[in-house]
């Protein structure tokens, strides 16, 4: 049976924010590209959406930017530093690692 996956995905915070991202942007990060993955039987990869309880809309926002960032930036040279605020570092620096960015 052929796949019929969505172009989007869904990513929702802890706190209900919903974001609907580009497959190709999503799968940028290395843990929702395998929860995507067909081949992984996770129930997020038969239904497009990937639902976050340790992490906050503002943190999942500031991701999907960076996703998109690096989409648009991957086979650039001299890439301009992506604007982040300094009080979510740390947290920011927590997902990266949880997402493996």
């Amino acid at each position: 049976m052929p796949s019929t996956q969505s172009e989007y995905v869904t990513l929702i915070s802890n706190d209900g924010f919903e974001f609907i991202i580009l497959r190709e942007a999503a799968c940028v990060a290395g843990t929702i590209k395998r929860m995507l993955d067909p081949a992984s039987n996770f129930a997020e990869a038969s239904s497009g959406v990937c639902r976050f309880g340790q992490f906050n809309g503002l943190i999942i926002e500031k991701l999907t930017e960076y996703l998109y960032y690096n989409l648009k930036h991957r086979d650039s040279k001299d890439v301009p530093d992506m604007d982040i605020p300094p009080a979510l570092c740390l947290e920011l620096l927590v997902a990266a690692d949880y997402f493996d960015v």
